[in-house]
């Protein structure tokens, strides 16, 4: 009986090993590729401006809130003036002292000309009285610029827009004391629009260059323009690593206004490569492999490959990989190294 069993084992063996399985294969070439890379990101103005007081005081009045549109020239918000009109009748007031002691300066050097040519009095005096008339004319000079300081003081106090646009932000309330160059508002120019994504280092690197990127507005892909990638950030996003891109958009539909989610497709630049069907693509431990077909032999062997890129149909392969290489596309949980198989289709 122990012989009959070994005698049986024997012939299973053998049966298993003559066993010719169908499978179906793909010879494969080198082909150049160029995908894309759908984004996700949002419109922007290409142009955003804090409006601030270059001076500090009390905000007296804000006159325009979120999403008002403002002119070039058109006053934003205002400071209580109280200070700065004191600063300036000051200033004035100096000024005044000072010309009254240039004019008294002045004539009393007129006379000392005078007098010294007839030798009525010294040389000395005659110097002192020029030096005189000159410091006079400095402090002239001097209460001027402090009183024009004043003037441009006071006119700080009214904050004007130098550019046109929508406000999208606002950084203090009526009543509140404000430092100089703290954002009153901010706003965004219409003159033009951004689509900004953000998008990983392997993207940005692989990007096309000078590449068209079509926008869609996500809500609905109907909406759509084009644009070319104007700006892309030089460095990655602490927290996301991710590197920011921005494309400035051509004539953009009212639908894309500031703030909507937009869809870009950014094309990449075409490389050569070789790719499998996800199902040629198997696992041997943690790592990826395909099963290849000696074409000689008609056997299968399990090849490591290492992956460069991969979607739902298709997978790229970076390495381990030849071109005119076979591998299998089905079938691939049932086969064994050394196993023999019988190609149902061996065409790309």
């Amino acid at each position: 009986m122990a012989l009959a069993a070994l005698a049986g084992c024997r012939r299973d063996s053998d049966e298993e090993q003559g066993e010719v399985r169908p499978v179906r294969v793909l010879t494969l070439d080198k082909s150049v590729r160029g995908d894309v890379f759908q984004l996700v990101g949002n419109v922007q103005a290409q142009r955003e401006v804090n409006l601030s007081f270059r001076i500090g005081g009390r905000l007296a009045d804000r006159l325009v809130d979120v999403g008002d549109v403002v002119r070039p020239g058109q006053l934003i918000a205002r400071l209580e003036t109280q200070d700065e009109e004191s600063g300036m009748q000051s200033a004035r007031a100096q000024l005044n002292a000072a010309r009254a002691l240039q004019v008294e300066a002045s004539n009393n050097f007129v006379r000392m000309r005078d007098l010294v040519a007839q030798n009525a009095v010294s040389r000395a005096l005659f110097d002192q009285a020029q030096a005189n008339r000159r410091a006079a004319d400095s402090q002239v000079e001097s209460a001027q610029a402090q009183l024009n300081l004043a003037e441009n003081r006071l006119g700080y106090t009214r904050l004007v827009s130098d550019v046109g646009g929508v406000v999208t932000s606002q950084g203090a309330e009526p009543g509140e004391v404000v430092s100089a160059g703290r954002m009153i508002v901010q706003i965004a120019g219409e003159d033009a629009r951004d689509a900004v994504f953000d998008v990983p280092a392997r993207i940005k690197d692989n990007a096309a260059r000078n590449a068209t990127v079509e926008v869609l507005l996500t809500a609905d892909p109907k909406v759509r323009t084009s644009g070319r990638v104007r700006e892309v950030s030089p460095r990655a996003d602490p927290m996301t690593g991710t590197f920011r891109v921005r494309v400035s958009l051509a004539d953009p539909p009212p639908a894309m206004r500031l703030g909507t989610t937009v869809t870009g497709r950014l094309p990449l630049s075409a490389t050569v490569g070789i790719a499998v069907p996800t199902t040629a693509v198997m696992r041997s431990g943690r790592e990826p492999a395909v099963w290849v077909v000696d074409p000689k032999v008609k056997t299968v062997s399990m090849r490591v490959i290492r992956i460069q890129s991969s979607d739902p149909y298709e997978v790229v392969v970076a390495s381990g990989l030849n071109a005119g290489d076979t591998v299998v596309t089905a079938g691939v949980q049932a086969l064994r190294p050394g196993q023999k198989v019988r190609p149902l289709e061996a065409a790309r």
